[in-house]
């Protein structure tokens, strides 16, 4: 393996984790964005009104994207399984 093979593992590596990872941190900064706002609207500052909401969401979020999540690391893991049996492979 060379050096431009390696950096371009890592660099598909971090975007997975990106494209992987999003749309549940997406989803809970949206939901803390609004509960924030909803704060300052009302006055209230009470910090279970930030935290079970956003908790809440994240596990639906996990939910409906799970599967979807995992299928797109096991087709990485798979590429990556592929590419080290044509690398060193005989």
């Amino acid at each position: 393996m060379n050096l431009d093979t390696a950096i371009t593992l890592i660099q598909n590596m971090l975007y997975l984790a990106l494209e992987v990872g999003a749309p549940v941190i997406l989803t809970a900064f949206i939901v803390g964005l609004l509960i924030s706002i909803f704060q300052a609207a009302t006055q209230i500052n009470e910090m279970t009104l930030t935290f079970i909401p956003k908790i809440v969401a994240t596990i639906v979020a996990m939910i409906i994207f799970g599967s979807w999540m995992f299928m797109k690391i096991v087709a990485y893991t798979r590429e990556l399984f592929e590419m080290i049996i044509r690398l060193y492979g005989s």
